[in-house]
Formats: C-alpha cells, sequence, structure tokens
C-alpha cells in the first residue's frame, strides 16, 4: 500500500474479531497529517478498538494500515516511536507529585538530569499546572488530571497523538480546557486522532469525522457535509403538554416520512423534513389534533440528529453486544 506523504495515518480495510463479534468490520481510513480527526460513534461502536489497532496495542485480524509512513505489521516499533497515546483512563501514579511524574517519564524517554526537570516545567507550564506542580495527583481534580496525563503524553512531541475518549465525565468547564489544548497541538503540527461519543465535541474539534456503528464506518466528511447529507432540514418541536409526546411522534413521523428522535430531556422531539411544505403540514398536524408545540422550527440537523439519522438511534445509546 503506496502512501502519500501528506496522510499521517492510512488504513485500508482494518477488521477485529472477539468471537462471533466483528468489533471493527473492514474499516478504511485517511487522516492528513496536522488534522483533528474523530472517530465518532457510541459506546461499543468499536472506537476503542481501532485505536488500539492504529497505535499498536491490538493486532488486526485483517487488512493494512500505514503510520507517519511506517508499516503497522511489519515495523511496529518504528510506529510506536512516532505516536503517542491517552487512553480513557489516566495512566499515572497518584501518590506522585505532578513534576515527579513527568520527570520520571522525561527519564525514561532517554532525558538526563537537569533536561528531564527542564522538561517536566516545560509541560507544566504550558497545561496551566505549575501551580499545582508539587501537589500529589491524587488530589487532582478530573480536568487537572485530564491535562496531566496528555500533558505526558508529549513529553516527547509524537507525529500523531491518539486520544480515546479526551473529555468523558469531565464538566464543562473542563471540556473546554481540553479541546483548547487538542486544537494548540494541531496548530503546532500533530496529527490528532480522537474518539468520541459526544457530537459538540466531533463538532468543535474535529476538520473532518468519520461515523462508526457496529465496527464499520458508515459515514465521513465535514461535520458540513454529514449535515447536509441528513435533507435540507430538521423539524424540532417542543410539546407543551408531555404526556401527548407518543402521539405528537406519530403525526411528525406520519407527515415526514422520516423516524422521529426524543431529546434527552423534556417533550422535545426531531424529524428530518424533506421541504418546507413537510414541515408545514406537520405543524397543521399538531394542531389539528389539540397538540400545542410551545416551540416549533425548522432548522439544519445537529451531529446528534446526524448520526439518528444514520443509524435509527441517539448518539449516546450503546451498540449492544458490541466490545468498544
Amino acid at each position: 500500500m503506496n502512501e502519500p506523504t501528506s496522510l499521517a495515518i492510512q488504513a485500508r480495510g482494518l477488521a477485529k474479531h472477539f468471537g462471533e463479534v466483528r468489533a471493527v468490520d473492514g474499516i478504511d481510513l485517511d487522516v492528513p497529517r496536522g488534522m483533528i480527526f474523530a472517530i465518532l460513534g457510541p459506546n461499543g461502536a468499536g472506537k476503542t478498538t481501532l485505536m488500539r489497532m492504529l497505535a499498536t496495542l491490538a493486532r488486526p485480524d485483517a487488512g493494512t494500515a500505514r503510520v507517519m509512513g511506517h508499516d503497522l505489521a511489519s515495523v511496529p516499533h518504528e510506529v510506536r516511536a512516532v505516536i503517542s497515546m491517552t487512553g480513557q483512563f489516566a495512566s499515572l501514579d497518584e501518590d506522585l507529585t505532578a513534576r515527579e511524574n513527568l520527570v520520571m517519564l522525561a527519564r525514561l524517554w532517554g532525558f538526563r538530569g537537569g533536561a528531564a526537570k527542564e522538561r517536566a516545567d516545560e509541560l507544566l507550564a504550558a497545561f496551566d499546572l505549575a501551580d499545582a506542580a508539587t501537589r500529589q495527583v491524587k488530589a487532582y481534580s478530573g480536568g487537572m488530571r485530564r491535562r496531566l496525563d496528555i500533558a505526558a503524553s508529549l513529553v516527547v512531541t509524537p507525529g500523531v497523538l491518539f486520544l480515546d475518549e479526551p473529555t468523558t465525565g469531565l464538566d464543562p468547564k473542563a471540556r473546554q480546557g481540553v479541546w483548547a489544548i487538542v486544537r494548540s497541538l494541531a496548530k503546532s503540527g500533530v496529527t490528532v486522532l480522537l474518539t468520541t461519543q459526544y457530537m459538540d465535541e466531533a463538532d468543535q474539534l474535529a476538520e473532518r469525522i468519520a461515523v462508526i456503528d457496529h465496527g464499520r464506518k458508515i459515514a465521513e466528511g465535514t461535520s458540513t457535509e454529514l449535515k447536509r447529507a441528513t435533507g435540507s432540514g430538521f423539524v424540532h418541536v417542543t410539546l407543551a403538554d408531555a404526556s401527548r409526546l407518543e402521539e405528537a411522534a406519530r403525526l411528525l413521523q406520519e407527515r415526514c416520512g422520516a423516524n422521529v428522535q426524543r431529546g434527552a430531556e423534556g417533550a422535545r422531539l426531531s424529524v428530518a423534513a424533506r421541504t418546507a411544505q413537510d414541515a408545514n403540514d406537520a405543524l397543521s398536524a399538531l394542531l389539528a389534533a389539540g397538540i400545542e408545540p410551545v416551540d416549533f422550527a425548522l432548522g439544519s440537523p445537529s451531529l446528534d440528529e446526524v448520526f439518528f439519522a444514520l443509524t435509527g438511534r441517539a448518539g449516546g445509546a450503546p451498540a449492544k453486544g458490541d466490545p468498544t
């Protein structure tokens, strides 16, 4: 497989099976250098398994891949030399301070004496952790731990940084902080491949998004391209009376000819509308049935609605029976 020099990752037909379960089922990827590329999918879609294969932590059962020009199967040691990975859970010694953790890692990477301490201090400053450098990691907040974990993966600047669900469990402010770090890494030339089940995260960060479900890639493109592919618009309805949610969903589906998505909270419904006339017909049907919306709008779909249109379920819903 010939890889253009502009690609950081190129994969063809990657597959991984666990018994009868096809965790990753023939995925192709082309990730340009310096790009933030998101693998979007629900729990159990195969995101982590795909990333572990690309990071040489799991052997593919089929397919080929190259990372920064190095073949995954024949020279995995060369792939490991140009990548770094931050998993879903921090891999730090909680009884050590942040500075001690980074100095230890720097020495493992070959930094000597004062150079290891200097690199640790550079990273602490860059990730806004200098004031907490001498605090034990077990006393850190979730956001601080996540920033330190990413800093630890950058002791030596990689060509490709793999981030597996980097903001899972973080509060909104901490998520924003991690997003800022990811953007700055990409600007510095690091290719970032991240997995996420958060639609807004992919929308905010990624220049390109691959949507996977049950181990297969079902769509790929920019956020705008994916939204455009679902149709001309989405009808968004919020009801005054939540007890009539099911009846309203049935009417919307009949008038628009598409599955209706229910909001995670409140009496909110969304459905793809082929035309503005479909949206008008849907509103007329609700009013004729005595169902009063407190809000009714026709707008562009969110990525969550894109995922629902592609798979028939919300992005956070697990893919039953599949490994991650």
